[in-house]
């Protein structure tokens, strides 16, 4: 531990030189692919060459090539057999996106961020008793990829392709066993987990926060308690992410009444483990340098724009939003990750995410991310003494005679005071905090006031479910600059 802790502070004195040395890597690891050979790697001695020859990619631009490695061929991307596959949630073309996991991703880039979680929060933390029982870590399930006519690879939430090759030091020190862990029906998993777990000495938990959530109440049900500490005592720490957490701190805090109960945020994803929370007593994410993994940063103003100005490490700015590009050791190229991060520091980087690329409402102009959603959801709540669950918002649009504005569906753990009073919190939150969505609020001339729902416990829940999106990283869509989901749960409100 002691070790990284000494390869972390290299990578934060020298972060262009780190950068720079895996730029090359990539590089010349992959020459000889089939990528490599199309956009000529070999002859690639620079980053300006590097954008100037290779096109930004999304998603849908990558899949020809994937669908080729989940069908078994190899060498495309990347020179590593690809056998595993991370499955996430899908883009406009498809249901579900397939990321390829090389063995040196694994190694180098998630399990080194795992590791590296557990080394910085111990450097921090050294009186800690985390390691005296178990981690409680909520993942997905996997399957044999049927697109495979040899059937030799697998794809699988991200968790569970990383819990199904965790060497077998990090088994022992984890519940429940796989069997459970990775069963594919939901409802029935968190029975058994909350059955199994409730017997362990839990002292950390890992997870994304709703599921987190779904499941501490599981075992209270089942205990017939009302904290979770008088199950798991020991409990000292919860490593989250995946959905930001200050939504939900309120809940935990009623969940866990425990005043020296760590949190710690992580950023990782399908495609790769950007992030960790170095600090005790700030919730910015130490952008971690070493794991396989080259940056690029394209400007908010200029996402849109299918050739994007990009920019190295050294370029960025602190306050300014942009999305994230990365080229990775399972050969994701120039591969646009769909979030947003704006740099809360440059020595060292350290990033906050802002929100997603496709995550917003912006149909007057107004400019609304989630990061602005997040920060008056959480004064509102603070306001009126309400805790949320979960929410999305969408827009309502201009017709004939009326007004446009954005509409709210809040599902609560504790109802506000007063609905009418958290509305105007609401909107008073975004007025100061976002200036485009201010002007178009200015005497009610573009937007009229948010309109706001509460929606009975459960409904989210139920959403998910009826969409197959029970589980694993999957998360409620917070903002959508459509109506298509906010009408499909205030539809499916009408009949619960």
């Amino acid at each position: 531990m002691k070790k990284r802790i000494h390869d972390i502070e290299l990578f934060i004195k020298y972060p262009h030189d780190v950068q720079q040395e895996l730029f090359k890597k990539l590089l010349s690891e992959a020459k000889n692919t089939e990528f490599g050979k199309k956009y000529d790697f070999k002859s690639i001695s620079n980053y300006q060459q590097y954008k100037d020859r290779v096109p930004v990619h999304a998603y849908e631009n990558l899949f020809p090539y994937i669908e080729r490695l989940m069908r078994g061929e190899q060498n495309i991307l990347w020179p590593s057999e690809i056998t595993w596959f991370a499955k996430s949630s899908g883009t406009t073309n498809a249901r579900s996106k397939f990321i390829p996991v090389s063995p040196e991703a694994l190694e180098d880039c998630h399990f080194k961020g795992g590791k590296d979680l557990i080394s910085i929060y111990v450097n921090n933390y050294p009186e800690t008793k985390m390691f005296t029982g178990k981690g409680l870590t909520i993942g997905g399930s996997h399957q044999i990829n049927e697109y495979d006519p040899n059937a030799n690879s697998y794809y699988g939430d991200v968790s569970a392709v990383i819990m199904q090759n965790l060497p077998l030091w990090a088994q022992l020190i984890r519940t429940p066993k796989l069997n459970v862990a990775l069963m594919d029906k939901w409802e029935e998993k968190i029975e058994k987990m909350a059955a199994i777990t409730s017997e362990e000495n839990v002292t950390n938990l890992v997870g994304v926060p709703t599921w987190t959530i779904l499941l501490i109440q599981q075992v209270l049900e089942l205990k017939g308690k009302d904290n979770i500490l008088e199950i798991w005592p020991n409990l000292e720490v919860f490593f989250h992410g995946a959905v930001a957490f200050t939504p939900y701190r309120e809940l935990f805090k009623k969940l866990i009444p425990k005043s020296d109960m760590n949190y710690c945020e992580t950023y990782n994803a399908s495609e790769g483990f950007f992030g960790i929370q170095d600090q005790k007593d700030s919730n910015e994410l130490l952008l971690m340098l070493d794991y396989g993994i080259f940056y690029e940063f394209i400007p908010f103003d200029d996402i849109n724009n299918p050739n994007p100005q990009t920019i190295s490490l050294d370029e960025v700015v602190i306050g300014k939003n942009y999305a994230m590009l990365i080229s990775t050791n399972s050969g994701l190229w120039r591969y646009n990750i769909g979030d947003t991060i704006k740099f809360t520091s440059t020595s060292p980087y350290r990033i906050k995410i802002s929100g997603r690329t496709k995550h917003f409402i912006n149909a007057f102009g107004e400019e609304l991310i989630i990061e602005n959603a997040e920060s008056a959801i959480t004064d509102a709540c603070s306001k009126t003494g309400a805790i949320i669950d979960n929410f999305t918002a969408a827009p309502i649009y201009f017709d004939e005679g009326n007004k446009g504005g954005h509409e709210w569906i809040i599902e609560f753990k504790k109802q506000p005071d007063n609905l009418e009073r958290f509305t105007q919190f609401l909107d008073e939150k975004l007025r100061e905090i976002n200036s485009d969505y201010d002007a178009k609020r200015y005497k009610d001339m573009a937007l009229l006031p948010p309109v706001v729902h509460s929606a009975k416990e459960g409904t989210f829940y139920a959403w998910m479910k009826k969409r197959g999106k029970l589980g694993g990283q999957n998360k409620v869509p917070r903002l959508s600059n459509n109506r298509e989901h906010l009408d499909d749960i205030l539809k499916m409100m009408k009949s619960i």
